[in-house]
């Protein structure tokens, strides 16, 4: 591509250079606006200096990209919600040997989590999840957070759907995904070996002094719990037999307030029980009291009414102490049948959730539209919630769809400068992929760029030019 006129190469140079201090350092103390404003920035100066039209601009954005990365986000949050994200911290720790195995198992399940729900998603949960177990067994957390941030990046790359950068470019090339998948995954799980290897090297003694104390403090705690495990427990000495009513009173009011508010009825319904429960003890108090005070009062015949009384106190104590226990267990049965149908359906909603996730991942496989099909397992999902989905969409990142509007126009503006065409035909006779040396020297400038350039511009900065040259090849 020729050079554009000397002009719009400098103003275009000048917006493109403002996007990408403000894309690298968000805030720099002359012009603190963050990275989606200064995208729109760069975006909107590409226009008033005219490099590019209007119509040129709306047609820089790239809708399949950013429909994929709304609908990957969608899922993602779903996916949260039903808790794919808590059985994978759970998974960290679940009979774990040691700080060593820690390391190795958050460095695979977070490349693994990366590759399917993209790695902002999978560092930001799984950090808690990180720091809460450090904090559990006394580690230091730095190492470990090392092994989430590296990996995620590594496992990243292994699905289109992994990061954004790779998103622009199996959209662009349409390049299938299990083409995708099956052409990095060997590379990708070389390179999370070796970033486990790397990362033991690095903090061997600190992760074996960290267990040495985790086993001392292991000891100890096992010591101070068996010694509280033989104290006297009030609660081991109580029968249900002699539940009195305030007790009964105080368990119904504590399952009353765990119960969920879809419950109505039931709560009713219990009030109901308590309400005939308080009546019948208060019955039985004044019947056993009337019965004393006639005792007292009738000295002459005082065993013969003692005994007729007696035997008659006990069939009416008797039948209401069974009618109570009846309202009891029919009250019990009623609770657990509730919560036995909310577990119900909350576990079909969460395998509802599981299986339109792995439905939208076996449709990428088998070819079709992958935006499509994000925006379609993203629907699905909303629906299959039944409910107002404004709290699940709220939780999108709108600030990285405009980012990436921003981007596509600026980015756009900077290559019909000419700028990268003629970067690009200075390096390429040193950077064929044809030849060891030139593939060498590709990944080395790729890695730089991607570094100081922000790896979503350097790739589609270098997707035209890339694309050219596999062409002529």
């Amino acid at each position: 591509m020729a050079m554009a006129p000397t002009v719009k190469v400098v103003l275009g140079s000048i917006a493109f250079a403002i996007f990408w201090v403000l894309a690298v350092f968000p805030s720099v103390p002359f012009l603190p606006v963050g990275r989606t404003a200064g995208s729109l920035l760069g975006a909107m100066l590409m226009v008033v200096f005219r490099v590019l039209t209007p119509d040129q601009a709306f047609a820089a954005i790239d809708l399949p990209i950013l429909g994929l990365l709304f609908g990957t986000m969608v899922v993602s949050v779903y996916l949260e919600r039903a808790d794919m994200f808590e059985y994978l911290g759970k998974l960290l720790s679940w009979k774990s040997n040691g700080p060593k195995d820690l390391l190795c198992r958050i460095s695979m399940i977070s490349a693994i989590s990366s590759a399917l729900f993209t790695n902002d998603t999978s560092c930001v949960v799984l950090t808690e999840f990180i720091l809460k177990i450090t904090r559990q067994h006394n580690l230091p957390p730095h190492p470990f957070l090392l092994a989430l941030a590296s990996s995620a990046n590594i496992g990243s790359s292994a699905t289109p759907i992994g990061n954004p950068q790779n998103l622009v470019i199996a959209v662009q090339s349409k390049i299938a995904f299990g083409s995708f998948v099956f052409g990095i995954l060997p590379a990708m799980l070389v390179g999370v070996a070796v970033n486990i290897l790397v990362l033991m090297c690095m903090y061997w003694k600190l992760l074996s002094s960290a267990q040495k104390d985790e086993e001392d403090a292991t000891t100890e705690v096992v010591a101070d719990g068996d010694v509280i495990s033989h104290r006297f427990s009030p609660a081991t000495m109580s029968h249900l037999t002699s539940l009195n009513s305030l007790e009964w009173n105080s368990r119904l009011e504590s399952v009353n307030m765990q119960s969920s508010p879809n419950m109505n009825g039931q709560v009713n319904h219990v009030e109901t029980l308590r309400n005939r429960i308080n009546s019948t003890e208060n019955e039985i108090h004044s019947d056993t009291s009337g019965v004393y005070e006639s005792a007292r009062n009738s000295s002459a015949s005082k065993e013969i009414t003692n005994d007729a009384s007696s035997q008659k106190r006990d069939e009416t104590v008797s039948s209401r102490i069974e009618s109570m226990d009846r309202l009891r267990d029919l009250s019990s049965m009623q609770f657990s049948s509730g919560d036995f149908a909310t577990k119900w359906k909350r576990m079909l909603w969460k395998s509802c959730v599981y299986l339109v996730t792995i439905g939208m991942l076996i449709a990428f496989f088998l070819g079709l539209n992958m935006s499509w099909t994000a925006l379609t397992a993203a629907l699905a999902l909303v629906v299959l919630d039944f409910k107002d989905a404004q709290p699940c969409l709220e939780k999108v990142s709108y600030s990285l769809l405009i980012f990436f509007c921003g981007m596509f126009i600026t980015v756009d503006g900077f290559n019909k400068t000419g700028i990268p065409s003629a970067l690009w035909d200075f390096m390429e006779p040193y950077a064929r992929i044809d030849h060891a040396a030139g593939i060498v020297i590709l990944a080395l400038v790729i890695l730089v760029l991607s570094n100081f350039a922000s790896n979503v511009p350097t790739g589609m900065l270098m997707f035209l030019p890339l694309e050219t040259l596999v062409f002529l090849i």
